[in-house]
């Protein structure tokens, strides 16, 4: 039993300097994330960091991988207890606008920003994310078959097209919003998405009307 709680706390420790790590980089780049960065941020020991990762690398990675880890709590959890079909997918976009609205990371986007750092930088990290974007594309294609399926997206809708836009949507609001004040971004993406599934919804009485 005491085992059990001390790894329990030292889970929870890692779990709070990733949460850490993750706000940072979306500040200061991924690239510029450091176990001596961290420790300073954390007021604790660059040594006891390195109990954890052994190098900026290692720590990038696990940083994504917590980064992932919110990202399926916060969005895609919410999103899932929508009605499985168009009403999934939208709650999915309108999850996504929320969690950005809320400045749940100071950065915005961890995902948009590390991915823009990264595009032109090959190795494990870029290939990492390279891996985590094209699992989200299949996610939202997915939730796209699925409301096809259940008759409430027209059989022609085009469910790579549809997740490249509401990616592309997702993308230009958080960004857009970093610049200008926010209600310049967050209301176009969201009527952006809804235009879109009510045109193809047989019955648009499912979705908001705005």
């Amino acid at each position: 039993m005491t085992t059990d709680g001390r790894l329990a706390r030292g889970a929870r420790t890692r779990t709070a300097v990733l949460d850490t790590a993750v706000a940072l980089a979306t500040e200061a780049g991924l690239d510029g994330l450091s176990l001596g960065q961290l420790a300073e941020t954390l007021g604790v020991s660059k040594s006891g960091l390195f109990a954890h990762w052994r190098s900026k690398e290692e720590l990038q990675l696990a940083t994504i991988e917590r980064a992932r880890e919110q990202w399926a709590e916060q969005v895609v959890a919410p999103a899932m207890r929508a009605p499985r079909g168009v009403r999934r997918l939208w709650a999915l976009h309108v999850s996504r606008l929320d969690f950005y609205a809320a400045a749940v990371l100071p950065g915005g986007c961890f995902f948009a920003n590390a991915e823009f750092e990264y595009n032109a930088r090959p190795g494990p990290v870029h290939d990492r994310l390279a891996e985590l974007l094209a699992e989200w594309i299949a996610f939202v294609e997915r939730l796209g078959t699925e409301a096809i399926t259940a008759g409430e997206l027209a059989a022609e809708v085009d469910v790579r097209q549809l997740a490249y836009e509401f990616e592309a949507v997702g993308l230009s609001a958080v960004m857009r919003s970093r610049l200008l004040p926010s209600e310049s971004a967050y209301p176009f993406a969201r009527r952006a998405v809804l235009d879109r599934l009510r045109a193809a919804c047989p019955d648009p009485t499912l979705l908001p009307e705005d």
